[in-house]
């Protein structure tokens, strides 16, 4: 055996996700997550997936890992107790926030809690100025005597953020190395170094949230490179980014911060690529898993990346009502909706689906692990889309009446009807949550989503694309090959890359300064590159250039790509008012732009993705089986047929309704729809004229 085996693993809120590829043969593995101890799941998954294969753990080549730990451990308020130092009279800006209501009118509003409670966040005497000039110097004694009240209150890990130390970060570092002296294995985090940015609450608030999660991120990976080294794997392990690359171990065990939304970004890599090998210049990609839905539009071969994210929300994924993360991402729209998600019915007898979600532990009424509540795999099962001896590969056996008795107490009984409406219910309410969070993320950016093809993929989304597609006026869906394990597979495809965001402030009009900021350019390409080359030595580099652009007044940004080369005035502008004119459909004539923040993208160039072939001969495919599947629009249940998706050949065509069964998901061909596997192994779903 060669050693071109290739592994990657994807740890979500129910499953795991195990994909290993070897020359042109893949396997998959999809098993229960292991909260308590993630690492065993995900070591348990790797060994039988090798087994499976036949390959050594010394032949794995690379394994790639991305994990939803660091954004549980944040949500679940389990990650580490943490102090925050700041500038003497700043503790309470992480409290006060933006000062305004994101919720106007409910007198009873929650704002996020602060990771870090009032009485650890401790102040210092010292000042740095917006340029980077020293007003008050650090008091380091103030520093030093800091010590004994972080061990008497068990203090693990502490982030250090000072005003304006985006410009100069002489204070935090020192700082840093004041404690670090005092307090060895103290866990330190500075907010210069995970967001070198302005605005002090997104900065400390990041920085908050990286050292919380970084004892915790810090012994998983440990841990999990020690059972990787002790099962005889030499190979190099990398970890997804939120922002769709490959980073190293140590990268990300001091910033795991940047690691929030590692699992959805690769599986908007895969729709990216897929993208591009069948030439869908409009994309939208829908994952869903089995605690949540993420939606990311793609146009042109590229998802849209974004530096603003938020987690734990407050108010159903209400925006502003979450923790501010500002560090590199796939821009996607995430809500609880999947598999797991929880249906209730509230005091005014309307259905509510999530976002809480019965995970892997006890999980849906229909895993028989102890779980009473009704979810959406649970209405799936109901209506006929899950096929009972079929789920993950037949290694979990699913309860039909467990389903039912759960189906009718939590929504049933409490509406006065019978299971099979109440499971339609539940189905038409999650389609419509995660369709209404599609049109509003699109509308948000002044995107349309009639005419996009809709790819689909994770555990749950194949049942639900087809009647997802209906409502959002979309003719196409492409169910991707191993779609159940879809993110994963998208690891595969991620090059390592690095980002690197700085915070220098510039008029347009006035003071515009080219030399400086290729001095700027030329200092992030050095950092970027340093980390890239530790991953990929001597492949050819492409770097992407973004500013955040705005009109001289306004609080908001816009991102602005940027040419690789030398950047002019009157070129920065050109781009800013055209981008600015796509999102907001005008310009504003007779205000001057300026540049708030630089961010650089380097990124190892990949091979080029293989186009889609033509199919020469298409022909109706043979059904294995029968089974009784519900109408989403009638409730009546008929007889349709049953396709392993295993035997289906290029060409082979299935006409709705139908089931198309695979070991790790099932799609859902709905009526008026018609079934084709293209030329690259991929469902094509496509609506007959009506």
């Amino acid at each position: 055996m060669t050693s071109a085996a290739r592994l990657a693993v994807d740890i979500g809120g129910t499953f795991t996700d195990c994909v290993l590829e070897h020359g042109t043969r893949r396997w998959s593995r999809k098993v229960l997550t292991t909260s308590a101890a993630p690492e065993a799941g995900v070591l348990d998954a790797i060994d039988t997936i090798l087994a499976e294969a036949g390959v050594d753990p010394a032949d794995l080549a690379i394994v790639i890992h991305g994990t939803t730990l660091a954004t549980n451990a944040i949500i679940e308020r389990k990650g580490a107790n943490t102090a925050l130092i700041v500038t003497e009279g700043f503790r309470d800006s992480i409290e006060m926030a933006y000062e305004n209501r994101f919720e106007q009118y409910d007198i009873f509003m929650d704002k996020p809690p602060p990771l870090v409670p009032r009485d650890l966040r401790l102040g210092v005497p010292e000042r740095i100025g917006a340029r980077g000039q020293v007003i008050a110097p650090l008091d380091e004694a103030a520093v030093t005597a800091l010590a004994p009240l972080l061990r008497k209150a068990g203090i693990g890990s502490v982030a250090i953020g000072f005003l304006h130390s985006y410009a100069n970060p002489a204070h935090e570092r020192r700082a840093g190395e004041l404690l670090a002296a005092a307090m060895p294995g103290l866990a330190i985090t500075l907010s210069s170094e995970v967001c070198p940015e302005m605005r002090e609450y997104e900065r400390w608030s990041t920085a908050c949230a990286n050292a919380y999660v970084q004892p915790l991120m810090d012994g998983y990976l440990a841990r999990l490179e020690d059972g990787l080294r002790g099962r005889g794997c030499r190979c190099p392990v990398f970890l997804m980014t939120s922002a769709g690359g490959l980073t190293t171990v140590d990268i990300a065990r001091r910033f795991p911060v940047r690691l929030v939304e590692s699992g959805p970004a690769g599986g908007a890599i895969l729709a990216a690529r897929i993208a591009g090998q069948c030439g869908y210049d409009r994309v939208l990609s829908f994952d869903m898993g089995g605690t949540t839905a993420k939606i990311c539009l793609i146009d042109d071969g590229e998802p849209q990346f974004t530096r603003t994210f938020e987690v734990a929300r407050q108010y159903r994924f209400m925006k502003g009502s979450g923790l501010p993360i500002r560090t590199p991402v796939v821009e996607m729209v995430e809500i609880g909706a999947g598999g797991g998600s929880i249906a209730t019915v509230d005091p005014l007898s309307r259905i509510q689906v999530g976002p809480e979600s019965a995970g892997s532990e006890p999980g849906p009424a229909c895993y028989g692990r102890g779980g009473e509540k009704a979810t959406v795999t649970d209405a799936d099962l109901l209506l006929g889309r899950i096929l009972p001896d079929r789920f993950a590969g037949g290694t979990i056996a699913l309860d039909l009446a467990a389903s039912r008795r759960a189906v009718a107490a939590s929504v049933g009984a409490p509406l006065g009807i019978d299971e099979t409406a109440a499971a339609l219910a539940v189905s038409e309410v999650v389609e419509e949550n995660m369709a209404n969070a599609a049109r509003v993320h699109a509308v948000e950016r002044g995107k349309e989503l009639a005419g996009r093809t809709l790819i689909a993929f994770g555990g749950a989304a194949p049942l639900h694309a087809a009647r997802l597609a209906g409502k959002l006026d979309i003719d196409t869906v492409l169910v991707p090959t191993a779609a159940g394990v879809g993110s994963a597979v998208g690891f595969l495809m991620a090059p390592v890359a690095f980002e690197v965001v700085r915070s220098r402030y510039m008029r347009l009009d006035a003071g515009f300064d080219p030399a400086a900021i290729d001095a700027l350019r030329a200092e992030m390409r050095a950092e970027a590159e340093a980390v890239v080359r530790r991953g990929a030595p001597d492949a050819e580099l492409v770097e992407t250039w973004t500013a955040d652009m705005r009109y001289r007044g306004q609080g908001h940004d816009v991102v602005v790509t940027l040419p690789q080369g030398p950047v002019e005035a009157a070129e920065l502008s050109r781009r800013f008012e055209a981008q600015y004119e796509a999102q907001f459909g005008r310009t504003i004539p007779g205000l001057e732009a300026e540049i708030m923040s630089w961010t650089l993208r380097l990124a190892a160039a990949g091979a080029p993705a293989d186009p889609c072939p033509p199919v020469a001969e298409e022909r109706p495919a043979a059904p294995s089986g029968r089974t009784r599947l519900a109408d989403p629009l009638t409730g009546d249940f008929a007889e349709v047929p049953v396709y392993r998706r295993a035997d289906l050949v290029l060409g082979d065509t299935v006409a709705g309704p139908a089931l198309l069964a695979e070991d790790e998901t099932t799609t859902l061909v709905a009526s008026g729809f018609t079934a084709k596997i293209n030329g690259l192994g991929h469902i094509v779903l496509t609506r007959r004229a009506t």
